[in-house]
This record gives structure tokens, sequence and C-alpha cells, in this order.
């Protein structure tokens, strides 16, 4: 590696409350790939949004390429060379992917945006990623892993030299990932820079040369990959040593095989692309999806909350129909759903956190139109404690949490309704290994008090952690129903998702 990419010496910020960051040095040599990890909080995004140019610091220097810079917008940062692919996602719905990937910067001819070149070209971008994806498709239409790959397209199309990779495998398959990695590869050879921010320590060793890691605003250290093991990245990322919380664990408290199901799935249908889908559920246990992108695993969750119609089939509770027509049905027959997208789907971003808890309790709060503010305060902080949300005060908006108490969010504003039927998708996507682990034993301690559970996490090593049992999903329909005790390992698992 020769020369410095970017140069951050006493990086200070905070928002009105406690500092984010205090005095964080972090260098970038040039081709090089720099992880950067910490916990939900520790400020690694805060980091690399002052460096994009979204945050200005409130004390410190920054050299891009040798030379000092100062940026007050992203365009600053771009003109510099600097590209950003964020965890939370940055593109208009309604467009088209070569729309978004060219947004603010479409070729154009005679003055007027040129549809046919800029298709073109986004084309070729996405070949080069190893995407198979029309660029005239449009957003909101796709998958939620496709939204990834479009922002880390539209990152490229900058022709940056330094690029900011924020947890961009959070909603991308294995296939996929591979194809991105394979993308840093080359992209490193080119002499491009790239600070990888992720929790996925597999991932952090299988392409970056440094690590940086963060806590409470500080560097705790800053050493090559090659130097320190796991175990010592995860303590100091959490501060303590941790038990290994994605061992499996056989709990007593899981119901018996001949247990009357609570829920049940017959010969499912849905224009959504399920097919034919069939299977049970029992109080008390917990489901794992596994499947691949466009398998049916979150098609099927919008089926069992509400959102899409089935064709034909049907879906019993206690063995009598569920007459599940919108989520509103859903919710009052007890299931709860936390969706894959905590921050478009999930939250009121805007709204407080104590707003965004009782969201879904307000029809027991309400006495002739007004809520009971101290129920509702009651509530609030109850729920709060439940999941060990950890914030300066309920009233602050929920955007401004990290990303892992965000997530205890989505998941706390269900528990206060006591749900039987909780839907969770991908709930650790985007959180450090210490939330990840607390959210683990939550849904554990969930199933041990009865109630019923189904996960679809795209880590198998999780899926694998928390579930009693295993649905495969493939085109739309269950290709196998596996007990976990079955289930040798995570290569085991992999195989016959992939039909082997």
């Amino acid at each position: 590696m020769t020369g410095t990419a970017v140069e951050m010496r006493g990086i200070h910020k905070g928002f009105g409350g406690p500092p984010v960051l205090r005095g964080v040095d972090f260098t970038l040599h040039t081709g090089e790939v720099h992880a950067l990890a910490g916990g939900n909080g520790a400020g690694k995004s805060t980091l690399m949004k002052i460096l994009q140019g979204v945050h200005r610091p409130d004390a410190g220097v920054i050299k891009v390429g040798g030379r000092e810079v100062t940026f007050s917008s992203t365009k600053d940062a771009e003109a510099a060379g600097v590209g950003m692919v964020f965890q939370e996602f940055s593109l208009v719905p309604t467009l088209s992917v070569a729309r978004n990937i060219f947004l603010n910067h479409e070729p154009r001819r005679f003055g007027l945006i040129d549809d046919k070149a800029m298709v073109r070209e986004a084309g070729e971008i996405l070949a080069g990623m190893g995407v198979d994806l029309d660029p005239k498709a449009e957003v909101q239409k796709l998958p939620t892993g496709y939204w990834q790959l479009t922002e880390i397209a539209k990152a490229l199309a900058l022709n940056a030299t330094v690029l900011i990779m924020d947890e961009p495998t959070a909603s991308l398959t294995k296939t996929e990932s591979e194809a991105l990695f394979a993308l840093i590869e080359r992209l490193k050879a080119s002499g491009v820079s790239i600070v990888y921010i992720s929790h996925r320590m597999q991932e952090i060793y299988r392409i970056g040369d440094r690590i940086t890691i963060l806590r409470d605003g500080g560097v705790v250290t800053s050493e090559a990959l090659t130097d320190l093991t796991p175990e010592q990245i995860v303590e100091a990322i959490v501060g303590r040593r941790m038990e290994n919380a994605l061992e499996w664990q056989e709990r007593d408290a899981a119901p018996e095989a001949d247990a009357a199901p609570l829920l049940q799935v017959r010969n499912l249908t849905a224009t959504n692309g399920v097919t034919d889908m069939s299977f049970s559920l029992r109080a008390g246990e917990i489901l794992g999806l596994a499947g691949l992108m466009g398998s049916g695993r979150t098609e099927l969750m919008r089926l069992l909350f509400g959102i899409d119609r089935p064709d034909s089939g049907e879906i019993l509770l206690r063995g009598a129909p569920a007459g599940i027509d919108s989520p509103r049905a859903a919710i009052n027959k007890g299931i709860a759903l936390v969706p894959e997208d905590r921050r478009l789907q999930g939250l009121v971003l805007d709204h407080s956190v104590r707003e965004n808890l009782l969201l879904p309790l307000l029809g027991g709060l309400t006495s002739r139109g007004v809520v009971s503010d101290k129920r509702g305060d009651g509530l609030a902080a109850g729920l709060i404690e439940r999941l060990d949300i950890k914030l300066t005060s309920p009233k602050r908006p929920v955007r401004l949490l990290s990303g892992g108490n965000q997530q205890k969010v989505v998941i706390a504003k269900w528990l206060g309704r006591e749900p039987d039927v909780l839907l969770l998708d991908e709930p650790t996507a985007g959180v450090d290994i210490g939330t990840k682990t607390e959210i683990i034993a939550r849904i554990r301690e969930l199933a041990d008090a009865g109630m019923a559970v189904i996960v679809i996490s795209s880590e198998l090593a999780e899926l694998l952690a928390v579930s009693d049992r295993v649905l495969v999903l493939r085109s739309g329909t269950v290709t196998a129903d596996l007990d976990r005790r079955d289930i040798a390992d995570e290569e085991s698992l992999q195989l016959a998702i992939q039909g082997v």
C-alpha cells in the first residue's frame, strides 16, 4: 500500500447531548480495505458521515489525498472523490434503478436527460458488480436486497476513489455477498480505498486489511487484522468477554412435537410469489425460515400479517379460519410483524421513542379521544426497561438512536400488545454483536413464555442458534421442514437451501 487516502485527526462531534465522538483519529491507506467496528452508538456512522459531508465536526482536521478539506455538503465530499453507501437507504422508490444510480448527475444530450445512455451506463455498472438487475426496474417493486445493490452502484457511478460501505451485505444473500466481495477486491486492486463498516466478523476477516474499533465515541484499538483474534475484537467492541450466544441451546420450554398447532398454513398461494405453501407452528415454538432472496420468506410474512391477500389456501389460528384481510385484522388476532427495513417500515422516524412505542397501544390508552399521558409514560418506561433500550430521554426522536436501539424499539412496541404470534424479518440486521445476543436472548425468552415466533435471517449461524425448527423455502414453497437437532451445521443448511 502506498500513500494515505484519508487522515482524520482529533475529530469531536456532539448533537446537544453527550459527545458522540471524542477526539477520534482514523487513517485510511490507498488501496486498502479498512474495517470500522464498534457497538451500536459507538460513533462509526457519525464519523463516516463527517467524512461524507453529512455532518460537520465540532473540532478536528480532515485530509483527503494529503490535502486538508472542509466539507459543507455531500457534494463537496463527492467532488473530492468520497462516496458512501448508507446503512439507511437514500433511494427514491418510485424511480427506476438507473434513475436512482444517476440521480442529480444524469447523462445529458442537447441539454436533456439521455435515458438510453443512462440505462446503458447503469447496466454496465451493474454488470461490473456481477448483478443481474434490470436498470429499468422500479425500485419500490424490488426486494430490499436489490435496494442495497442499487445504493452501491449509485456510489460507484460517482467514480469515487474513497468508498465508504455501511453494512453493505445486511440485505444480501450469500451469493450476492460473494459477488460484492469480488467487486471490492477489484476496486482495491485499482487503487480505490474502502472503509467497511460491519458487525459480521467473517466478512471483516474475508476482505479487511486493518480494523479500527470505536467504543463510547473513542478509539479502542487500530491494528492489522492479522494481529487480532475474533475474540479480541468482540471484547474490544463490547468492553467485556462474552460467551458464544450463537451456540444453539435446546430449550426446556420448547413444545412437544404432538402439541396442537397454534398457527396452520394450508396450500397458501398468492400473486406475490408464494405457491402452495403449507406448515404449522405451535405455541412456544421458534420457527426459522431459510432461503435465498426471492424464495418467498418475506412474502409469506406479508400474507400472515395481512399486507397481501392470498389467492387460495387458508390460514388457521387455533384450528379456525383466521380471517386476516388487513394488518389491523392480523393485529386484532394477536399477530405482530417486525419488518425487514426498520427505518422505512417499522418506525416513524421524526416521532419520539415514546410515541413509537405506544403507537400499537393507542386504542387502549385513549379515553374520549384523549391519550392518558400517565399510563403512556408508564408503559413506555416498562418497554424501554424490558428491552434495555439505551437513550437519554423517551422524548428523543427515534431517528437519533443507534441502529441497534432502533431495532429494539420496533420489537418492544409490539410486546406491549403481548401477541400470540411474533413475525421477525431479519431482526438482527445491522446491529452489533452485543445487541445481537440480547435480541436472540429476548426471542428465546418470549418463546419460553409461550409466544409462537417465526424468524427470517440471512445469517445462518443466527438462524441455527435461535430456531427449534427450520423451514427451507424455494420458489415460494416449502422444500424441507427440518428439526434443529437434525441440522449438523451451517454448511448442511446451506446445501439444503441450494437444493444440493
